[in-house]
């Protein structure tokens, strides 16, 4: 799992990166939009889309891959760059996926545990 959240970290900072950028350049989009709430959300969208997939591509961030997925690079490419266009609300609700995972792993590992230990008792007696 520490692997996993070390490989995810830059996926994590390119969205919060994303984030900023958006912030600076959100007056702009306004001008641009000419205060039309639904034509800005259209530009930021489209510029949180060109940046992510920009950044998966250009820098190698790929999700499914470090997620263990054997997927075509061009498939990462673009869920990861979606995934990063997303802010880090992206990342984050991976990781939120991950951590319930892990929690269903370690229910598991203690009911396949108290399990044995009961089995053990039994051949005991």
């Amino acid at each position: 799992m520490e692997t996993l959240v070390a490989a995810l970290g830059p996926v994590f900072a390119a969205g919060l990166a994303l984030q900023q950028l958006l912030e600076i350049v959100g007056p702009w989009v306004e001008r641009m939009a000419n205060n039309d709430e639904k034509r800005k959300k259209l530009f930021v969208g489209l510029i949180s889309l060109a940046v992510g997939l920009g950044l998966s591509f250009g820098a190698g961030l790929y999700v499914l891959n470090a997620m263990g997925a054997s997927t075509p690079y061009i498939v990462d490419g673009i869920v990861s760059g979606l995934i990063i266009s997303g802010g880090t609300e992206g990342i984050n609700s991976i990781m939120k996926f991950l951590g319930y995972s892990k929690d269903k792993e370690k229910a598991e590992a203690a009911a396949a545990k108290k399990d044995a230990g009961e089995q053990a008792m039994k051949k005991m007696a």
